[in-house]
């Protein structure tokens, strides 16, 4: 399992990525990506992912979306167009962090 430090620091990226590939998804779809993506390594509470999916909500970069399913509402979020931007933002970010990561201790 990986440690909850590395989750949270990079849990933003991990969102913002998943609704560039899978541009529609609720909450408990995106644990279950990143559970089954993961080997079952990264186990994702509500308590972490969705003070995540609301800050990115209100900084514009994903907007949400509700439908009923078998007599439930289900919130749906996808990117905003900024969301996108960010998105890709951030991914080239997140490469370069793990190209250094790989020299410094590769």
């Amino acid at each position: 399992m990986i440690p909850r430090e590395l989750i949270k620091g990079t849990l933003k990226y991990m969102v913002l990525h998943l609704l560039r590939t899978l541009p529609k998804m609720y909450g408990y779809e995106i644990t279950q990506v990143l559970d089954e993506k993961s080997s079952g390594r990264i186990k994702l509470t509500f308590a972490a992912l969705y003070p995540v999916l609301h800050k990115l909500e209100a900084d514009g970069l994903l907007r949400t979306e509700t439908e009923n399913v078998n007599n439930r509402i289900r919130k749906y979020y996808s990117l905003t167009p900024k969301g996108k931007k960010e998105s890709d933002s951030r991914m080239s970010e997140l490469r370069e962090y793990i190209d250094l990561m790989k020299n410094l201790f590769y």
